[in-house]
């Protein structure tokens, strides 16, 4: 719906003697929305304000310019509406504020549709060498008495305590120390080889 300004009382009769008046003349300019001319000159005075206020928005410089530059365009699109020239900053200030939300709502959406990062995993080299090693391992152990690595699988893979491992095999503690040293030392002795 039009928005229909009174037209003033001096202008009014020279309208009527049908001379327009440079005044209504520019009145009606104004009425049909911000000129170009006056939006540039809001651009040049105001710029550095509306990007201290974007940069109290957000957190970075570019962001603040690229929100600040796309106030200008979009009031530049709708300056027609902007009946009153004085509101322009107004509208601008307005904009930036608005897109800065817009521009923290997209941050803080993409923050949360990011994947969760991947727990520390090895790497393939990495895997490999430890799979190499495991088999060195297993062929060492296979290479040990059965005693040694009974007392050794069930104390250090099983997680047994000596007093267990000597029930399970029903043998002495005693025992139980003196193959797993041994094996332990066999086992060392294998490794270093074979590195």
């Amino acid at each position: 719906m039009p928005v229909i300004a009174p037209v003033p009382a001096g202008s009014r009769t020279r309208a009527m003697d049908g001379i327009p008046s440079p005044r209504t003349s520019a009145e009606g300019a104004m009425a049909a929305g911000t000129t170009v001319d006056h939006l540039t000159e809001t651009y040049r005075a105001h710029y550095r304000s509306l990007l201290g206020l974007a940069a109290l928005l957000l957190d970075d410089t570019a962001s603040c310019e690229d929100v600040v530059q796309e106030a200008f365009i979009r009031v530049h699109s709708a300056r027609k509406r902007v009946r009153e020239p004085e509101k322009t900053l107004a509208y601008l200030r307005q904009t930036v504020v608005n897109l800065s939300r817009s521009a923290l709502r997209r941050r803080i959406l993409g923050l949360k549709l990011l994947s969760k990062p991947m727990p520390d995993m090895a790497s393939a080299e990495e895997g490999a060498y430890d799979q190499l090693e495991r088999d060195d391992l297993i062929k060492a152990m296979k290479g040990l008495q059965r005693r040694q690595r009974e007392v050794l699988v069930l104390r250090y893979f099983a997680d047994m305590t000596e007093a267990q491992v000597a029930e399970t095999l029903g043998i002495s503690l005693g025992s139980v120390k003196a193959y797993g040293s041994r094996g332990i030392a066999a086992l060392r002795v294998v490794m270093e080889a074979n590195a």
